[in-house]
């Protein structure tokens, strides 16, 4: 065999160096050690300067060991990387902090008892009482509102997306988008006003109207995406086959995309099972059972939660109730949203393998 034949066995010596995997792990430990140790220096007490320190600390450390192992290039990538997780944390500490103290400060009176019985003649600085009577006023509130906004919000969506064209559908549009920004309080002074015309008094329909107002941009822009995304091959389909426009519309475009409307409308639904000053301005609350949402005032978990810390007088069993009622509204909207991906889950297009 001629020497040209013969490869070289010698390892190459062109790979450039790597930093062990459990280095940014001893990175992350050593800029905490650091960032406390600096912060205790500088008579510094809060946490999150500590944090924010440790950080930066952590940024600049993973930058100036990489930059003398690996080079700059795959420093600038690990730094880019280090930042992410940065933004990460600090997206997700204050998050796992605030479901920390409600679960801790809310189990303490959430039972049976608290979620079956009233405030009735409970006082608000008194122990005992129960949120039964928010539930009950949630449930229709928020329940009406959805009967009311999700029908309007999705045809409106089909109009723009489906027939909107010329000014109108840019002006519906434009209304949509305003909608989505505008304030709460301002959808419950609308209804306060018409309610003021015709002299009419406190009641839990005038809460659900209101959150019908912001329940409905909500709606119309996810339902517009959703449809957007109906292939428009199978609308052509259809319509070759001398399918009207309308029928196409209900038997093949929102049956394909009625796995992300309905997320849509759930996630529009626990949006506005938060909202208070709507439901503080229009439903005023009530401390005893109302299962009529048409006369007369009704409680809200939002507005309970309110009434709980503003009535107080400094008093442990209303910060007590208060948060057990916050345990159960973040259990309610964690409920939806579960729903929402379940139904988006169950819908989504099988593919076969």
């Amino acid at each position: 065999m001629s020497n040209a034949l013969v490869t070289d066995k010698r390892p190459s010596t062109l790979r450039a160096a790597s930093l062990p995997k459990w280095t940014p792990w001893a990175i992350a430990a050593g800029s905490l050690a650091l960032g406390i140790g600096i912060s205790a220096a500088a008579g510094l007490g809060s946490s999150i300067q500590w944090g924010l320190i440790a950080a930066v600390l952590f940024v600049l450390g993973t930058y100036g060991i990489a930059a003398r192992v690996e080079g700059r290039r795959q420093a600038r990538d690990r730094v880019a990387t280090s930042l992410v997780w940065v933004a990460f944390l600090i997206a997700v500490i204050p998050l796992v902090s605030l479901i920390w103290v409600t679960v801790a400060r809310g189990a303490k009176v959430l039972d049976v008892y608290f979620l079956t019985h009233s405030m009735g003649v409970v006082a608000d600085t008194e122990p005992g009482g129960g949120i039964y009577h928010a539930i009950i006023g949630s449930l229709e509130q928020v329940g009406l509102a959805t009967l009311i906004g999700a029908p309007i919000g999705v045809l409106t969506a089909i109009y723009l997306v489906e027939y909107g064209r010329g000014r109108l559908a840019k002006a519906v549009t434009f209304f949509v988008d305003v909608m989505t920004g505008i304030p709460s309080i301002v959808a419950g002074l609308f209804i306060l006003s018409l309610m003021l015309i015709f002299k009419m008094q406190p009641f839990g329909f005038a809460g659900s109207l209101a959150l019908a107002i912001l329940m409905m941009p909500v709606v119309v822009r996810s339902t517009e995406e959703m449809l957007k995304l109906v292939p428009n091959e199978l609308r052509e389909a259809s319509l070759a086959l001398g399918v009207p426009k309308w029928r196409t519309i209900l038997k093949v475009v929102l049956p394909t995309s009625i796995g992300g409307i309905t997320t849509g409308v759930m996630l529009a639904v626990a949006r506005i099972a938060g909202e208070t000053a709507p439901v503080l301005l229009l439903v005023f609350g009530n401390p005893f059972i109302n299962n009529n949402p048409f006369e007369g005032a009704q409680a809200s978990l939002p507005l309970y939660i309110y009434q709980q810390f503003a009535n107080s007088a400094g008093s442990g069993a209303a910060y007590d109730r208060a948060w057990a009622a916050s345990l159960t509204l973040i259990a309610f909207v964690m409920i939806l949203n579960l729903v929402a991906r379940g139904i988006a889950r169950w819908k989504a297009p099988k593919t076969g393998r």
